[in-house]
């Protein structure tokens, strides 16, 4: 079956819709918190719209306790659903329950031995300084620069280094992220095997990029991956991360967890490059990357396919004189559902923000930002702007876009703003007249939207492969696409 074949099979992820009389109930938050009980049938409604914005499970309960309680919240609640009133909702109904069950956790049998061809067809082949890819619950390639261990570089799987390392690991872990807000994220903090972790000391400068690549290669997995990276003072270094599957029939399940923390004077260029492929991959995953005092953090999340994914991306300035450039992009197609929830909050001031993302949709897909400006009392002399920029190219398709600001101070500046277009038709006859051919010159200006962002990744190898990704959209969805121009 090709994969247009199998996509246009499959059912659009049902939305949850509350009857008439019975709205959904909000599940309660915090640790160690019960969750609300609802009737057999009913949906309950997750207000989960909202910063983390505090103190996570991380209180000085070992990693076995909070497995321990993780547990217990995975088995009451039930999967979420996320909904804005008039905009969309996000609903797991259509996950195979045995992806959730708490028996599929045992280590699977069948797991790959190997690196993931995925992988290795995708991954840019250059100068890198380490490497650990996991696939499933198994990580199966770890790579680091020798000279970079003597220096004090470690990178490991988070399981390990919970071993090895555990005076360093224990005081970060989980810090600012919670395991109870709802069932997967009880589930990622419960079940999670193998994992990444990452440490740069005090001063060090590594230029090239550190990669941690997550790999789905086959049906029926339940991948929980679970990062946790450390920048020590004044240190400067790259992550680039893989969220990356192969096409196959039936579905697969990745809820992770990632957190980042930069120390006094660090920085950092994270990327993340996200391609599910044409599986029914199911991703709900939640990002914290926190800043300390003069820090500087650039965050590019590219996220390119995937059945149905909910991120929850959030970054901290969480100390004096930290700034920070958060930047994003996002393309779906045929029947992807993508809900993207970006937190640009300041928890104290003088600080810097600014938050660019675009984004594009073809085919009956739909995608779905909210971007939330947040200043906390006592941030004064915060400076940040928040703007999102999308491009249609289907009648069918839909994007969304709720900016927000949040400001509980008064000495700041800090503003929205964004654009929808479509096509230029003079445009493209203007280049049509220099010689390209329609489906060439569709391609220039939707590459030319992206470009801006594309080219901040300052990585050629990186940035040719989002090129890459960009334009075999382009080339999957060109009917649809000239249909739309021309009932225009």
């Amino acid at each position: 079956m090709t994969r247009s074949a199998r996509r246009l099979a499959r059912a659009r992820p049902v939305t949850a819709v509350s009857e008439p009389g019975n709205a959904p109930v909000a599940a309660p938050s915090g640790n160690g918190a019960a969750p609300a009980k609802v009737k057999a049938g009913r949906h309950r409604e997750a207000t989960l719209y909202q910063a983390l914005a505090g103190a996570g499970a991380g209180d000085g309960r070992s990693l076995e306790q909070l497995r321990a309680d993780a547990r217990v919240a995975f088995q009451a609640l039930e999967p979420p659903v996320w909904r804005r009133s008039g905009f969309w909702t996000t609903s797991l109904q259509s996950l195979s329950p045995d992806l959730l069950s708490e028996q599929r956790q045992a280590p699977d049998a069948g797991a790959t031995a190997g690196v993931p061809e995925v992988v290795r067809r995708t991954l840019p082949d250059r100068p890198r300084a380490g490497r650990i890819v996991q696939s499933a619950d198994a990580v199966v390639q770890l790579d680091l620069d020798p000279a970079l261990a003597e220096q004090g570089v470690i990178l490991c799987s988070l399981e390990e280094a919970f071993r090895e390392h555990g005076e360093l690991v224990a005081p970060w872990y989980s810090r600012r992220l919670t395991i109870d807000r709802h069932k997967l994220e009880a589930a990622n903090a419960a079940f999670w095997r193998g994992g990444a972790f990452l440490y740069v000391p005090p001063g060090l400068v590594v230029e090239a990029p550190f990669e941690i690549v997550y790999a789905i290669d086959r049906p029926g997995v339940a991948q929980y991956g679970r990062t946790l990276v450390l920048g020590g003072a004044t240190s400067e270094f790259r992550v680039h991360e893989y969220d990356l599957a192969e096409d196959f029939d039936g579905q697969a399940l990745h809820a992770g967890a990632f957190e980042l923390y930069l120390q006094d004077g660090a920085r950092c260029r994270l990327a993340q490059f996200q391609d599910w492929g044409s599986g029914e991959v199911f991703d709900v995953s939640t990002r914290f990357v926190g800043v300390g005092r003069d820090a500087y953090c650039h965050w590019l999340p590219a996220l390119l396919g995937g059945h149905l994914v909910r991120q929850h991306l959030e970054l901290a300035v969480m100390e004096p004189g930290g700034d920070m450039a958060f930047r994003g992009l996002l393309f779906t197609e045929e029947q992807e559902h993508l809900d993207v929830f970006a937190v640009d909050l300041h928890e104290t001031g003088p600080s810097g923000g600014d938050v660019h993302w675009r984004g594009a949709a073809t085919g009956e897909s739909r995608a779905s930002f909210e971007g939330l400006i947040q200043i906390n009392p006592g941030a004064q002399q915060t400076h940040t702007y928040l703007q999102f920029h999308s491009m249609m190219l289907s009648p069918k398709a839909r994007i969304d876009a709720i900016p927000s600001v949040l400001v509980s101070a008064d000495d700041v500046s800090a503003s929205h703003g964004g654009t929808v277009g479509e096509l230029d038709e003079t445009a493209i006859f203007y280049m049509q007249s220099r010689g390209l051919d329609r489906p060439a010159a569709v391609r220039v200006i939707v590459e030319g939207f992206f470009e801006p962002l594309v080219a901040e990744l300052q990585d050629e190898a990186l940035e040719e492969l989002v090129r890459a990704k960009v334009a075999s959209k382009l080339a999957a969805a060109s009917e649809d696409i000239e249909a739309y121009a021309t009932s225009r």
